[in-house]
């Protein structure tokens, strides 16, 4: 199988050559790698640039967002990874992509694993592995089979490092949506779940490493209930949705998926200190759809921060590492060997 790495770049010099020596790294060596540096201002086309791997392709473009540079990714892979128009069978067969986050690593055989997961289910349009952010010792791993009806109430994804999609999947899918300025990822997993089920690897060591720091989509947005509209409009508008599962079904999803964006924006008011404003939408996402383990979690909202840290759960304020502590060198295993920073999930649902 051949496998077509895209990584979207903006001002990721801090980051990026982990990113790339990653995946010089990977024991599957029947890759390609595409860096779509997206209008940078920093170093990051000159720290790409300097490593020397045939398969390495680096292009650059005006800022267009990291939709437009996944997308130019995916144009670059046209022929060799992904299918020509004019061949539906020919120069995809059997090949797949994996987005990668300029500032997240993949284990050694994070391919190998992803590949052989897809390769053992036929049928499968893609497979998930298991992920950990930096810094923590908990693995996440996504569901498998029919995931449809789950990844439209939440995103069942970090992102694009742990899932191996196959190139005639993501050629029918067309692309992601450049209007999107959050959740593009998530309307995009949507339609490729719209195409069939899910593979995910056996084991559950993580395939990529994922950094949390301030900055990111998610820690700029996630508090805006503004910023969830679009993606949602843009999901459940989708007509290939309404004949899956008819009006009344659909209807009934979206309150659900509403009930669960109050619940991340109240969860990321609290973590960043506007404590009042999130437990009115923690309060909205509980009365909305009620559950014994959301119950407990508001009370526990309520009485902060008088509750120890420890029992703080997902109300943790955010802490991350200083610059000096925001680097890493040796991919010779599967986990972190030194502290490396912190990158903010780009996705609309995370832990309770």
């Amino acid at each position: 199988m051949r496998i077509g790495v895209v990584i979207p770049a903006y001002n990721a010099a801090a980051w990026i050559s982990d990113a790339i020596a990653s995946v010089l790294s990977q024991t599957h060596r029947d890759w390609v790698l595409v860096v779509v540096d997206d209008g940078s201002t920093d170093a990051t086309a000159e720290v790409a640039a300097n490593f020397a791997d045939p398969r390495l392709r680096l292009v650059r473009q005006s800022n267009a967002g990291v939709s437009a540079a996944r997308n130019r990714g995916i144009a670059e892979l046209r022929g060799e990874v992904l299918p020509l128009p004019s061949r539906e069978g020919g120069g995809g067969r059997g090949h797949a992509i994996l987005f990668l986050d300029a500032d997240d690593w993949l284990a050694p055989d994070a391919l190998s694993r992803l590949a052989a997961a897809l390769d053992a289910s036929p049928t499968a349009v893609a497979a998930s592995g298991a992920y950990t952010f930096v810094g923590t010792s908990t693995l996440h791993t996504p569901p498998s089979g029919d995931i449809l009806q789950r990844l439209l109430v939440r995103n069942l994804f970090a992102n694009g490092g742990h899932l191996l999609i196959r190139s005639n999947a993501i050629r029918a899918a067309g692309g992601f949506l450049p209007a999107l300025a959050y959740g593009e990822d998530w309307e995009f997993w949507v339609r490729i779940a719209l195409q069939g089920r899910f593979a995910v690897t056996p084991d559950s060591a993580p395939v990529v490493f994922i950094r949390q720091h301030p900055g990111s989509a998610y820690h700029r947005l996630a508090t805006d209930p503004a910023a969830f509209a679009p993606c949602m409009d843009a999901i459940f508008t989708n007509p290939a949705l309404l004949a899956r599962f008819g009006t009344r079904r659909l209807a009934a999803l979206r309150r659900r998926t509403d009930a669960e964006n109050h619940w991340v924006i109240g969860r990321e008011l609290v973590r960043h200190g506007h404590k009042l404003g999130g437990l009115v939408r923690l309060h909205q996402s509980v009365r909305a759809h009620p559950s014994v383990k959301r119950a407990c979690l508001l009370a526990i909202a309520h009485m902060l921060p008088l509750v120890p840290p420890a029992w703080r759960g997902p109300f943790c304020p955010y802490q991350f590492t200083s610059q000096a502590a925001r680097t890493r060198t040796n991919f010779a295993c599967s986990v972190p060997t030194r502290p490396c920073g912190r990158k903010m999930m780009n996705t609309t649902s995370r832990l309770p």
